[in-house]
């Protein structure tokens, strides 16, 4: 359940602290004060998409903070701990945009997404908007109404994987089929070019092991040049180094004996007459090893150039030329077997079909059943919505065969009839647009009553509607309030009279800043201002009298406390 809602420099708001209880709440107030400004807030909160124009003029950001209490939500706090934003009974959630354009959001003071934001705000909160009657005639949001009715998630989600499965397969089944239109052509080419690659006999380091021995070979003269003049210096020359140093060493040591801290000296030169004796080995070693041979290079040379030249026609680093023919002897091994996988492919689609449509014929049945449910409970609200011997049908029509879609095998079409004896027809060629209002209120307050989610907000879903017919949807609202917390925005008295608490919303002005305020009406309060509703320039006795009496009949059920 909503418990606050607190809202900064949000559009003409300035600020604002609002607590909430249990049962019907309404809004009220004069045209154009900000009443629709409060469900923004709340849908601004729980992840509304929104840019920097609704930030209060001269205010670096917007920030709107809702608290949910979680008393009689347990999968909600599981949720909540899952994404490891644990909380202690109640749900903090905040939302700031700054004039820049740029939005955080927070649950429980932690940093999340947007995303995280929308799936938590689906648990919490059900805002059903004045205008949904106009995506009643759509036939998408219809399918989507009843499925919502049947509550049938898990056969939707059988539906839509068997759809991914037949659907893939499918698609690979045209890839296959198309590439064996030009296959032999295809396939001509490929062994050629696998042929032309694999002589090469190239592994991954092929190529660096060929372009080294090549630099290796075409400076041989100065290796061998370079080597031996260092062979000399180190170990074969008049002088050697080595020599040089075993001398040092020797007339140190000598006098090591007169200063120990020589020791230590005569060590590190030890040291390094050992390594230098052992490079001198590795050196004359390599150099025995390097020989000229112009065969080998001119071999080498004729190897690179056949590189460069595959590298250059198939326009790839010539690295790449071993990962190439790899990828060449995949395909090839592709094509040719794609008789084999095209008739293994045949059998696969046909036993994906059949699961797809064992599942959407599962759909199908419970559609049928809820659609059945959801007609009869529509068609008696609508009796009381000032559309007698009206009738509400839904048929469900199965697409032909191999027509599958993600969401099943069957077309939804919404009907009324308006008039006994006569066909139902569909609501885009029959309806008002003050009849699909209220069938729109009808499917919502059902919908509404068999949702999980505890707190639902209906924004002047009563335009259009007034007198005896507005009475009747405040009672129905007010039911509803009995057993979920229910926010009203509302320009009907009749519906505002029946609510268990009642907030009014005031614009004003000091001519140079204007702000919304929203108060708690007491019982005077409430009298005035269903007055106000009522009347017209001038509130009279008798229209506080009305009031008075409205108010009266509204309290004849049990009070809603939190």
């Amino acid at each position: 359940m909503l418990s606050s809602l607190h809202i900064r420099n949000l559009a003409v708001i300035e600020q604002l602290d609002l607590e909430l209880t249990a049962g019907l709440t309404v809004l009220t107030g004069e045209t154009g004060t900000g009443k629709s400004i409060l469900v923004d807030a709340l849908g601004l909160a729980l992840g509304d998409r929104t840019d920097s124009g609704i930030v209060r003029h001269g205010s670096p950001r917007t920030e709107v903070s809702a608290v949910f209490d979680l008393a009689a939500l347990p999968d909600t706090a599981q949720w909540l701990v899952d994404n490891a934003l644990d909380s202690d009974g109640e749900c903090q959630i905040r939302r700031t945009v700054g004039s820049d354009g740029r939005s955080k959001g927070f649950i429980n003071g932690q940093t999340v997404t947007l995303a995280q934001l929308r799936q938590l705000g689906a648990q919490l909160l059900d805002i059903h908007g004045q205008h949904e009657h106009q995506s009643l005639l759509q036939r998408d949001e219809q399918r989507r109404l009843l499925d919502g009715v049947a509550d049938h998630r898990a056969l939707l989600d059988a539906v839509a994987d068997g759809y991914r499965q037949w659907r893939g397969l499918r698609d690979e089944y045209q890839a296959l089929r198309n590439e064996a239109d030009g296959r032999d052509d295809a396939l001509e080419l490929l062994r050629f070019q696998v042929e032309e690659l694999a002589v090469l006999n190239l592994d991954s380091g092929a190529v660096a092991r060929i372009e080294g021995d090549h630099r290796r070979l075409s400076h041989a003269d100065q290796l061998l040049a370079g080597c031996r003049s260092a062979l000399e210096q180190l170990d074969d020359g008049e002088q050697p180094l080595t020599l040089q140093l075993a001398q040092c060493s020797a007339a140190l040591a000598t006098l090591s004996r007169h200063d120990s801290a020589l020791s230590g000296i005569c060590e590190q030169l030890d040291s390094a007459q050992i390594h230098i004796t052992e490079a001198a080995g590795e050196l004359r070693r390599h150099l025995d090893a390097l020989e000229l041979d112009p065969a080998y290079l001119q071999q080498l040379e004729q190897q690179l150039r056949q590189l460069h030249d595959l590298s250059r026609k198939h326009r790839v680093a010539a690295a790449e030329l071993p990962a190439l023919l790899m990828r060449l002897q995949e395909r090839l091994q592709r094509l040719e077997q794609a008789e084999t996988r095209l008739a293994t492919l045949d059998d696969e689609i046909a036993r994906a079909a059949a699961a797809y449509r064992a599942a959407a014929s599962v759909l199908h049945a419970s559609r049928q059943q809820a659609a059945q449910h959801l007609a009869q409970q529509v068609s008696a609200n609508m009796q009381t919505l000032g559309m007698p011997g009206s009738r509400f049908d839904i048929t469900l029509t199965t697409l032909a065969n191999e027509q599958f879609t993600a969401s099943g095998t069957d077309q939804i079409e919404f009907l009324i009839c308006t008039n006994p004896g006569q066909p139902a027809k569909p609501l885009a060629k029959i309806a008002s647009g003050g009849e699909l209002s209220r069938i729109s209120l009808a499917i919502q307050v059902i919908t509404a009553r068999q949702t999980a989610v505890p707190t639902l907000i209906f924004d002047e879903v009563d335009v259009g509607i007034g007198g005896r017919i507005a009475e009747i949807v405040g009672q129905k609202l007010r039911k509803l309030g009995q057993v979920r917390q229910v926010l009203c925005v509302t320009h009907q008295p009749q519906v505002a009279a029946l609510g268990h608490h009642h907030l009014q919303v005031i614009k004003t002005s000091d001519g140079e800043q204007t702000a919304t305020q929203v108060t708690l009406l007491d019982a005077r309060q409430r009298r005035e201002e269903i007055a106000r509703m009522l009347g017209g320039i001038e509130i009279t006795a008798q229209t506080r009298a009305h009031a008075a009496e409205m108010l009266a009949r509204s309290m004849q059920d049990k009070p809603v406390t939190a």
